[in-house]
């Protein structure tokens, strides 16, 4: 079968990890094309990383008819505005994460997929790495879960950073916030109600860190700690509490750093679970997707639920849902 041929939304820092290291190793994918706002930057980041061609715009990539995909990792607030151009172009998507400015967009972006029959998938990439699978496994000995928490620290001092951008849909919740919500909502199997949230911010609107406290109707409570600029090491961790004992897992978004530490039973263990890079999977995943119809694990209706929930964080911190409209 020929390989899904990819081209690439920007020279953002991630694309290498991302999608062309990954696909060098798998026979699946092949990235055949990229577009910058600024032609120059897409040239020397094709002549950097091998890309056999460049577009002066995002517009020319999507109207190449030998793209047969595109990796959107453009800034939050042009996620939604340019996944749905691909897929009105006929392209499937690899929308980098968070999925969306806000929920109402979201929805509008699985709309279009629907529409489109072309594949959408959320770079969640930590979920298609087998650690999450044998952390699923575990948390399912635990009988009843009780408490959930789930942390995601990291350092982004530069305050010039598009992350810290209102217009662009920015703030930490959206940048690494995202990630501890939907560790959750996977664990859980359910939505959470926000409680309450409480943020700190780095200028209007746009918070640096966010804790939240979340409830689920069988009763589980749950909280989220992330921040992007915190006096404190960068840490990320997902805690479980159940009847039956509590699993921890130490930095779940980079298996090749973390492990396991599971109580169960009156039993104790640390395991680590080894394998390839978490988006070595999730590319994989992508093409299967793509070539055979695969199901994916973070389809367009996983990413509205978990943008309903980023939302809700938003609104009960006071800063807002984030809105695009000043980004497209």
């Amino acid at each position: 079968m020929d390989p899904v041929r990819i081209g690439i939304l920007g020279a953002a820092r991630i694309a290498p990890a991302a999608v062309i290291a990954p696909a060098r190793a798998i026979p699946e994918a092949e990235v055949v094309a990229v577009a910058a706002r600024d032609p120059e930057r897409a040239e020397a980041f094709a002549r950097e990383h091998g890309i056999p061609r460049t577009h002066p715009d995002y517009d020319a990539l999507l109207a190449d008819p030998d793209v047969d995909a595109v990796y959107n990792p453009l800034p939050n607030g042009l996620h939604g505005v340019w996944t749905i151009a691909a897929l009105e172009a006929g392209k499937h998507v690899l929308c980098e994460k968070p999925f969306t400015a806000n929920a109402a967009e979201a929805e509008t972006v699985a709309a279009a997929a629907e529409r489109a029959d072309r594949v959408v998938m959320e770079a969640f990439h930590y979920r298609y790495h087998p650690l999450m699978a044998r952390v699923l496994d575990l948390c399912g000995q635990l009988g009843t879960i009780r408490r959930l928490s789930a942390r995601m620290i990291a350092v982004l001092p530069n305050r010039r950073d598009i992350r810290y951008r209102l217009d662009l849909a920015g703030g930490a919740t959206m940048d690494v916030g995202c990630y501890a919500l939907h560790e959750l909502r996977t664990i859980a199997g359910a939505e959470p109600t926000v409680l309450d949230a409480t943020p700190t911010t780095i200028s209007p609107g746009v918070d640096r860190a966010m804790r939240a406290r979340m409830s689920f109707a069988d009763g589980s409570t749950a909280t989220m700690e992330c921040a992007l600029l915190a006096a404190r090491p960068p840490v990320a961790d997902l805690r479980v509490t159940g009847e039956h004992g509590s699993v921890t897992v130490y930095f779940p978004t980079r298996p090749q750093l973390g492990w396991i530490s599971a109580r169960i039973g009156g039993t104790t263990r640390r395991e680590r679970v080894k394998g390839e890079a978490t988006f070595f999977y999730q590319l994989r995943a992508f093409c299967d997707a793509a070539q055979n119809g695969a199901a994916v694990l973070t389809p367009p209706a996983d990413a509205v639920a978990n943008m309903r929930v980023i939302d809700a964080v938003y609104e009960a911190s006071g800063l807002g849902a984030r809105n695009p409209s000043a980004a497209a």
